[in-house]
């Protein structure tokens, strides 16, 4: 799983039919102090997700195994909102805290 932040949305009108119905977002992958850490993605969201929050995704054959996204082909997957993350007992993030 990949710490990242949704940065944006990719809207397109032609694609494969199974993955109809399906939210493309574009994630920014982020380090443990929420700096980001590596190149974009684009992910299909599984749970929910908005521009500005925390996520986890995951890549590979694992982005296939989310009830949304089983035998569909994709490379990534949201399937987690952060709630929160702290490293050491120092809390990184906190949903709706901005910290």
């Amino acid at each position: 799983m990949i710490l990242a932040r949704v940065v944006g949305t990719v809207v397109s009108s032609q694609k494969e039919q199974s993955m109809e119905g399906l939210r493309f977002m574009v994630v920014e992958p982020v380090d443990v102090n929420g700096k980001p850490s590596g190149p974009h993605a684009v992910a299909i969201d599984a749970v929910g997700s908005g521009p500005g929050e925390y996520v986890l995704y995951a890549t590979g054959s694992s982005a296939r195994q989310t009830q949304v996204t089983d035998k569909k082909p994709c490379d990534a997957v949201i399937m987690a909102i952060v709630d929160q993350w702290e490293i050491g007992g120092d809390v990184k993030y906190r949903k709706g805290e901005g910290k």
